[in-house]
């Protein structure tokens, strides 16, 4: 190859000819070096605040549990999920990773894990439709024992599209609240061919990485794609679940004043006595300088909504899919559309009022931020991987339906956080065991 230095040294009509060529080429192998070196940098920051992981991680380079299984993922692709992968690797799996969604991508990430941690990684940030089934089918392509998803796609497409893989599967698990309900739909219509465990509703998953890290996250999206302040706004949030209590309370801690969207009466009756404001859609709607989505469901924030906003309202979405803001309505209702910064589009609406949406409806979280913070992703991907453990042990045993995570993963989960954290908790006496165990004691 030619030196950048020779090109420099030759007559510039060479360099105009052929040394932008060679020049590029040398530009890009720096960049894709930078690329590798910065996901580095970033997974093993993240592994700093993951001990739980960590400490799998060293138990499974011992005892390597997962001798002979492929596992075939389809998760977020950032530097959490990477020290994911490579735990499932010192267990001893053959893996393969794919993006569960085109704009949480990292890039970098997606480099260090194929260049670096020999960890088969096929995504791409901004991937289109048919990309990103494209990506999926190449992880498939690994046969997989295990399936690992977020969201369901991975398994949706395993189930329609791959069926002669089937017989290979033993298990899978399933990350959030979103997918696990796509799979307890697929059981119930007996569409489902092997048994799944629900991640998301281990104790240890849904009341801190929903509650903490989306409540933590979304706040951050927002602000790094606005720079807008959030104290003295109107933030609405759609949906009192987990994700939406916390996102509430982080909102109302940065100063906003909350409203809360719920059509279940007791959720509904929970964000009252937790002291917010609780109207309907169309109502806050009118109101709102801020609107995120966390329900999991489709079109919450309809036409009739979208025509009622105040003009300047920032919409949001913290759901899974982008489907809770009913984006061509949207489009439908406007006269024009154009990014007016990093990872935020304007809409002109016909009546003159403008609105902005962020991440195009996609997961704010992760497609303007970085996602959850590594501490709460320790608990939620080693709750993963210990059920990957106990598929591998247990799966060919288990009838094709969607399971919790056993308790005593949830406990261990939550043993090993503790601990990694120096906290001390107490222990019941024989007695106490006893009494708890009894029903002759009365008062």
């Amino acid at each position: 190859m030619v030196s950048e230095e020779k090109i420099r040294n030759r007559p510039q009509k060479f360099i105009n000819q052929k040394g932008r060529i060679i020049l590029s080429m040398i530009t890009n192998i720096e960049s894709k070096e930078k690329r590798v070196r910065y996901g580095e940098q970033k997974i093993r920051w993240a592994r700093n605040k993951m001990p739980v992981l960590d400490s799998i991680s060293k138990r499974w380079k011992i005892e390597r549990p997962l001798n002979g299984i492929r596992v075939a993922a389809c998760l977020h692709v950032t530097a959490k999920t990477a020290n994911l992968l490579c735990t499932l690797k010192d267990g001893g799996a053959e893996v393969a990773l794919c993006g569960s969604n085109p704009l949480s991508t990292q890039d970098d990430v997606v480099a260090a894990l194929n260049e670096v941690f020999g960890v088969k990684t096929y995504a791409k940030h901004g991937d289109n439709k048919e990309m990103y089934y494209k990506r999926m089918n190449q992880v498939l392509d690994l046969k997989p024992h295990i399936t690992v998803d977020d969201g369901a796609d991975l398994i949706n497409t395993l189930h329609s599209q791959r069926k002669e893989l089937l017989n290979n599967v033993i298990g899978g698990t399933e990350e959030t609240t979103t997918g696990v309900t796509r799979l307890k739909a697929m059981a119930r219509n007996n569409y489902l061919m092997y048994p799944i465990i629900a991640v998301n509703n281990a104790l240890t998953k849904h009341m801190f990485d929903n509650r903490y890290g989306t409540g933590q996250s979304t706040i951050d999206g927002i602000l790094r794609a606005t720079n807008y302040l959030i104290a003295g706004g109107i933030f609405v949030v759609v949906g009192y679940g987990w994700c939406g209590r916390g996102i509430a309370a982080r909102a109302r801690g940065m100063g906003a004043r909350v409203t809360v969207v719920e059509t279940e009466p007791v959720k509904a009756l929970e964000a009252v006595m937790d002291g917010f404001e609780v109207t309907s859609m169309l109502k806050a709607a009118a109101k709102a300088n801020f609107i995120v989505t966390a329900t999991g469901n489709i079109h919450v924030v309809d036409k009739e909504h979208l025509e009622n906003l105040k003009d300047g309202c920032i919409l949001s979405n913290a759901g899974h899919f982008n489907v809770e803001i009913n984006l061509e309505a949207l489009q439908e209702l406007s006269i024009r559309k154009q990014t007016v910064r990093e990872n935020v589009e304007e809409y002109t609406m016909k009546n003159g009022k403008k609105v902005y949406v962020i991440g195009e409806g996609r997961l704010v979280n992760l497609a303007a931020g970085e996602g959850h913070p590594a501490d709460v992703m320790d608990m939620s991907f080693s709750n993963q991987a210990l059920s990957v453990e106990y598929l591998v042990k247990e799966g060919r045993n288990l009838k094709k339906d969607v399971y919790s995570v056993p308790e005593q993963i949830d406990a261990e989960v939550a043993r090993l956080k503790l601990s990694s954290m120096g906290v001390e908790t107490e222990k019941m006496t024989a007695e106490q065991k006893e009494y708890l165990n009894s029903w002759e004691i009365g008062t």
